[in-house]
């Protein structure tokens, strides 16, 4: 039988699975997958709290609701770091990460078209949670590559110790559950 943490996000209640990540680490997962509820609210309030922004990005995968949902409510346009290289990306840039939930190196890549898409704009980063901050840290690298100037980084849900940084703006903190 799972167990379950129980929370609200966005004035919704929402029960978040645990998964163990080690023997002396559990999460509960935020998967905004299929939850089109939480995701028109969540972003809602989100967009409620960031500066002005030209443009949205998100790394691959969970998050890519959200930025498309910010995009539709903003009028602003999205991209997305892709997790590998695809065949129409011109010049791909890419840079290293690690997070919680994967476990192992893995890289972002922008196409030459993203990166122009980014050059001299003011750009959102929007994640699902932040946590250890890899994710956001290999994102704001590529921004910074691709000469965009970052606005702000945006979480539905800041994990563990991320819910005392200044440099996020956020919903919900969600602890981590240490045995």
């Amino acid at each position: 039988m799972s167990e379950f943490y129980k929370m609200k996000i966005a004035g919704l209640d929402r029960e978040l699975e645990m998964f163990s990540v080690s023997d002396k680490l559990d999460i509960a997962a935020f998967i905004i997958f299929g939850d089109v509820e939480l995701t028109v609210a969540g972003v809602t309030e989100l967009l409620k709290k960031v500066p002005e922004f030209d443009i949205i990005i998100t790394p691959e995968a969970k998050s890519i609701p959200i930025a498309y949902e910010a995009a539709r409510q903003s009028g602003k346009p999205y991209i997305v770091a892709r997790k590998g290289v695809k065949v129409y990306m011109r010049n791909p840039i890419d840079v290293a990460v690690t997070s919680i939930t994967t476990q192992h190196e893995q890289h972002l890549y922008l196409g030459e078209s993203e990166v122009n898409m980014l050059k001299g704009k003011r750009v959102l980063i929007v994640d699902d949670v932040i946590s250890t901050g890899e994710s956001l840290d290999a994102v704001r690298k590529l921004v910074r590559e691709a000469g965009g100037i970052e606005t702000a980084a945006a979480a539905f849900l800041a994990e563990g110790d991320a819910a005392q940084r200044n440099d996020i703006i956020f919903l919900e903190k969600l602890p981590l559950f240490f045995k």
